[in-house]
């Protein structure tokens, strides 16, 4: 029961940061860099990672803003989001996490203390931050089939037959 409950407040972080980066709700996106109001969902963040190696800080700004990091980033938070909430595909949607949430983890590179420019981090934890948190719990979710438990998972794995890494 507990690590439904996981599974399912881990799926509303990912769909929550999916809807407001799309309608631009407010929170962390406002309505005019909403992505239908044709603003960008990685440029904002990505072109100004200061922290970490230079080549990685230098891929982050290449990438900063591309349509197709743009659609992998925003098709990733949707389908991790929908499939962590109804419980369906953990394995795919645990592993996913994991590269968004490794993805992200190196775009704040938590080790440093201080940005290119000299200024705090803000990093409060060398290793072990919230991106962490995400992955491992999306890990245990998909391990102890957290998803058949307030769930789709057990209509999930006898859809998916016998193709075990479906569920």
């Amino acid at each position: 029961m507990w690590l439904a409950i996981l599974r399912i407040a881990l799926g509303f972080i990912m769909l929550w940061a999916f809807l407001d980066k799309l309608f631009g709700l407010g929170y962390s996106t406002p309505k005019a860099r909403a992505w239908i109001n044709g603003g960008s969902p990685t440029k904002g963040f990505l072109s100004n990672v200061a922290v970490g190696p230079k080549g990685l800080q230098d891929f982050f700004h290449n990438i900063a803003g591309t349509w197709w990091a743009n659609g992998l980033f925003m098709i990733g938070l949707a389908a991790i989001g929908i499939a962590f909430i109804l419980g369906i595909g953990m394995r795919i949607a645990a592993l996913a996490n994991l590269v968004m949430m490794a993805m992200m983890w190196a775009a704040e590179w938590p080790l440093d203390k201080v940005t290119a420019t000299g200024d705090p981090s803000g990093s409060s934890n060398p290793i072990v931050d919230y991106h962490v948190i995400y992955a491992l719990a999306g890990i245990v979710c998909a391990l102890f089939l957290a998803g058949r438990t307030i769930g789709l998972g057990k209509a999930w794995e006898k859809l998916v037959g016998r193709n075990r890494w479906l569920v």
